[in-house]
C-alpha cells in the first residue's frame, strides 16, 4: 500500500506503474473526492494541477444555474437577516397563508 509523506507545501506519493498514484486521505477529504469521481489535469506554470470535475445528475441541473443559485443567495440572506418564517406544521403553514388570502370577493 502506498503511504503519502508529509513536506512543507502538503503531501507526496509515489508514481506506481501504469502512472497510477493514490492521493492521501486528508487531500481527498478536502477536496470532497469518492471513488469513481472524474479528476481534471492540467499543465501549468507551477506544475501539475488536479482538478476534481463532480459530475451533476441531469435532472438537478436546474439548481446550479446562476439565476437559481443568486436566489438561494437571496434566500440565505433573508434568512440570515430575519425576513423569513418558519412552521412546524403542515397544518400551521397552511394556517398562516389562509390568514394572508384576500376574501374571494374583494376584487369586486
Amino acid at each position: 500500500m502506498l503511504k503519502s509523506e508529509s513536506t512543507k507545501m502538503g503531501k507526496t506519493a509515489r508514481v506506481r506503474p501504469k502512472g497510477q498514484l493514490t492521493i492521501p486521505p486528508e487531500i481527498r477529504r478536502a477536496a470532497r473526492l469518492e471513488e469513481g469521481d472524474p479528476v481534471e489535469f492540467e499543465i501549468t506554470d507551477e506544475g501539475i494541477l488536479l482538478r476534481p470535475q463532480k459530475v451533476i445528475d441531469a435532472s438537478q441541473a436546474w439548481f446550479w444555474t446562476p439565476e437559481w443559485q443568486a436566489k438561494e443567495r437571496e434566500a440565505d440572506e433573508d434568512i440570515a437577516a430575519g425576513r423569513s418564517e418558519r412552521f412546524e406544521s403542515d397544518e400551521e403553514f397552511l394556517a398562516a397563508l389562509d390568514a394572508r388570502m384576500k376574501p374571494l370577493d374583494a376584487d369586486s
